[in-house]
């Protein structure tokens, strides 16, 4: 039996930044020891810490019906929308 720590979300689907709704993606930044998350029932783009006490997370896109993320070696973060077929 593996044990886990929730980092984001968990207070059901909502629309405040405690909250996701409908999260379709999520990577890992180990570099700033995050999760990234494309949050599509929101329409964000929002960026968690995985630090213990965290109980919101930060906006880094709004207004976008993300669908997918990728990151680069150099840190460029790619963000598909649905919405705009992009």
């Amino acid at each position: 039996t593996t044990n886990g720590q929730r980092v984001a979300g968990g207070n059901g689907a909502g629309n405040g930044l405690h909250r996701l709704n409908g999260p379709t993606d999520v990577l890992i930044d180990k570099e700033t020891d995050s999760l990234i998350i494309c949050d599509r029932g929101n329409g964000l783009v929002v960026q968690w810490s995985r630090r213990s006490g965290t109980t919101q997370g930060e906006i880094l896109i709004d207004k976008i019906a993300c669908w997918g993320l990728a990151m680069d070696e150099q840190r460029y973060l790619y963000v598909s929308d649905h919405g705009n077929d992009e």
